[in-house]
């Protein structure tokens, strides 16, 4: 198994903790999501070194930002604060390959796009579903095109869809400008569209909840940057 150098992995631990502590203050994140996201962290960046982590705080900023951005717009009934069960939903697709890349490093070239792709699909999601209730002109049901009011599962808008595709180019142009750059893209999208096939049908009926769907969403995107790899 492969370790990252005991010089970046004190630096990289102690940004973590910093940042997870802050969040933790300001309520963005619950103490024990402090902690996952600690886990999480330290295990994309020991899987795919630099770019994965910057795709990591990439993805956590934009959150938080679109979360934040036309509150009073939406009328949400939840808080901002994610538990450890929605950084894991987010995040543990892209964990669980960054561990097979430790281990497995001969095709990390393979395992850091199947985790672009996860984080692609998880970033083009949240921004899909926070910017789309604010920007989304007319929203639809993905199954069956009827009209549908905002912040239902399964339901979409082509500004929101447009906006996590943007999302997902991205944590794309992160990791290179190369044909990477159009399979983490198509890999996010994709994800997204399983995310809202999922909400309007399982998670609808009470079958599977969110923090189930996200993490369908992210494996998906994994899957397909490696189908297209």
């Amino acid at each position: 198994m492969l370790f990252p150098s005991l010089f970046n992995t004190i630096i990289i631990l102690t940004a973590l903790i910093i940042i997870a502590v802050l969040c933790v203050i300001i309520k963005k994140l619950t103490p024990a999501a402090g902690v996952a996201a600690i886990v999480v962290g330290w295990f994309i960046f020991a899987g795919a070194g630099y770019v994965g982590e910057l795709q990591l705080f990439t993805f956590f900023v934009l959150s938080v930002l679109a979360t934040r951005h036309g509150r009073a717009l939406k009328g949400k009934a939840h808080g901002e604060q994610r538990d450890a069960f929605q950084v894991f939903a987010n995040g543990g697709v892209a964990t669980i390959i960054a561990v097979i890349a430790m281990i497995d490093y001969n095709h990390t070239s393979l395992y850091t796009l199947m985790i672009a792709g996860s984080l692609a699909a998880a970033i083009a999601d949240t921004l899909s579903s926070e910017l789309g209730m604010v920007y989304g002109k007319r929203t639809f049901n993905i199954l069956t095109f009827r009209k549908e009011p905002k912040g239902l599962d399964g339901v979409i808008s082509i500004e929101g869809t447009l906006i996590g595709a943007t999302g997902a180019f991205i944590i794309a142009a992160i990791y290179m400008w190369d044909r990477s750059l159009w399979i983490i893209t198509l890999a996010g999208v994709g994800g997204n569209v399983i995310d809202s096939l999922l909400g309007a049908t399982l998670e609808r009926r009470g079958i599977i909840g969110n923090n189930v769907v996200n993490f369908l969403n992210t494996l998906t995107g994994a899957l397909i940057a490696y189908l297209l790899f």
